[in-house]
């Protein structure tokens, strides 16, 4: 029998779905708290964002780490054909309703009728077909093609129903539709002018500044009734922590991203500004080319994953704002994370051990760092280095500026800093960076049977089965992998008092889901 998900799904899979994106998972306030009043309209909402990319563009194939395409483009101008809501539950969005056949491999959304674009056209079932095959086909170097890599066929069945055939099964499918590349625009002739940025979403573009600053206004027409509360958006890029915090405690933003955790815990007295706190899947990473030496050389990175002191990391890097990593993306807010795999202890004779049998005794690498990669990369990177040394590595610390740190460092350069806000789903998060032909393999690692595994447990519909293909996943990822993960971090950001949402916040990423313009509003 067909899946049917209308605007609620059954209690059993809402156990499932919530168990695999941590819904539920706890809303730790660090100080201020108080009551969510009635949501109302009106007021200029003031973001203080990292995550500042002076080559953006509006191209949805194209973003990556830009805190105005993410809140801008993704929460307040468009919508995707489904979302994932502040409750960790799947449900349809720009689709009315959706449902797959028993073997997962055809897909059927039923659109909403009456939504309407920004420049007054209707959504019909061509724009989403257009939007979608904007990522797909061999001249694509769209970020999300490999989300889109298992689709076959996609087309209209009349002007509100979409149908997609899978090349296989995929249980997971509608999930990978939540993805903030896989916006809908308004086509014209089966292709969409990005440029003109035209969504159905609650928000326009008023003011653009590349890199730095975007102004958006509300729109009257918006679809959604109980969404899209301010009148104005303001996105600003402050980089620098230091800076992001000094901003919302002087007024000049109402909230940040990313807080400084380590001065955070001195906000508890304050009572115009609240601390949130939010468990998700975020987990700072080291990716090493496994592609050039001496990373090459699987005793070598096991070397360097027993060099690491991963509970000093959490202690003096997230202040307990964390836990201990196992050297594999998958977090316990996922659905299928294999608990029963410890994380590496601290053990420098061990790191010796692996040492020897790569002979390469008296190793010396190079590491890349800046704080762009996340908020204290470069202490991490310091930290490591004192704690390596112990097992006789020596690790070069390169301080690398923020400006053009994803583009000139990260995937160019052999061992670096970098972070995941990891995803909703194992096969998501795999099939993005650690498949062999992943565009965001940052490590070049290639281990066929992982790729054997991730398309087989793609397409099975046994949870046990699932279950244990991933947990065989995440170990071959922690020791044969080219990445060391020594800590997932919590969500920690900082917002003005008179700024309200609803009791639950997303657990996907920071800023409730990145969605802070379309759920929240002042009190």
């Amino acid at each position: 029998m067909a899946q049917n998900f209308q605007a609620a799904i059954s209690r059993r899979q809402f156990g499932r779905m919530a168990a695999a994106l941590g819904a539920g998972a706890a809303l730790l306030p660090l100080g201020g708290g108080q009551a969510h009043a009635d949501p109302k309209r009106g007021g200029r909402l003031r973001i203080g964002a990292s995550g500042t990319n002076a080559s953006e563009s509006w191209d949805p194939a194209t973003w990556g780490v830009s805190a105005i395409m993410g809140l801008g483009g993704f929460c307040c101008i468009y919508n995707n054909l489904v979302e994932i809501g502040s409750d960790g539950v799947l449900k349809p969005e720009l689709a009315e309703s959706f449902e797959a056949a028993p073997d997962a491999k055809t897909w059927t959304f039923k659109l909403r009728s009456g939504v309407t674009f920004s420049n007054g056209k209707t959504l019909t079932a061509d724009d989403v077909v257009a939007s979608i095959n904007h990522h797909r086909g061999p001249n694509s170097k769209s970020s999300a093609k490999p989300i889109v890599a298992g689709i076959a066929d996609i087309k209209s069945d009349g002007p509100n129903t979409v149908v997609i055939e899978l090349s296989g099964g995929n249980a997971d499918f509608a999930y990978l539709l939540t993805y903030y590349h896989l916006v809908i625009g308004c086509a014209d002739n089966g292709k969409v002018n990005w440029n003109a940025h035209i969504g159905t979403g609650g928000y326009t573009l008023t003011e653009y500044e590349v890199g730095y600053r975007a102004l958006l206004t509300r729109r009257g027409d918006y679809w959604k009734n109980n969404a899209a509360w301010f009148d104005e958006v303001e996105i600003i890029g402050i980089d620098d922590v230091a800076a992001r915090m000094n901003a919302v405690l002087t007024g000049e933003v109402d909230v940040i991203s990313d807080a400084d955790i380590a001065t955070v815990e001195r906000l508890k007295a304050r009572s115009d500004v609240v601390v949130e706190e939010v468990v998700g899947t975020q987990h700072y990473t080291m990716p090493m080319f496994t592609d050039t030496a001496p990373f090459d050389n699987v005793d070598v990175r096991l070397a360097l994953k027993y060099a690491i002191d991963r509970e000093e990391m959490v202690k003096k890097i997230l202040y307990g704002h964390g836990r201990v990593a196992n050297d594999q993306p998958i977090a316990p807010a996922n659905r299928y994370y294999d608990a029963d795999l410890a994380a590496r202890p601290y053990d420098p004779e061990k790191a010796r051990f692996h040492l020897k049998k790569a002979n390469a005794d008296g190793l010396k690498v190079d590491l890349h760092a800046a704080d762009a990669a996340f908020t204290g990369a470069l202490n991490t990177a310091v930290l490591f280095s004192e704690q390596a040394s112990k097992a006789g590595i020596n690790v070069n610390v390169v301080r690398e500026p923020n400006d053009g740190y994803w583009s000139n460092v990260w995937t160019k350069k052999p061992f670096v800093m970098c972070f995941w806000q990891g995803r909703p789903t194992e096969d998501w998060m795999f099939s993005q960076v650690y498949a062999a032909d992943a565009p965001w393999n940052d490590t070049h690692w290639k281990n066929p049977k992982f790729n054997k595994l991730m398309l087989e447990a793609r397409s099975e519909l046994d949870d046990a089965k699932r279950k244990q293909m991933y947990g065989e996943m995440q170990r071959l990822v922690s020791d044969d992998g080219g990445v060391i993960i020594p800590m997932y971090a919590n969500y920690v950001w900082v917002r003005r008092a008179q700024l309200s949402h609803g009791p639950r916040l997303s657990s996907v990423s920071a800023l409730d889901g990145a969605k802070c313009g379309e759920r929240w509003w002042f009190a």
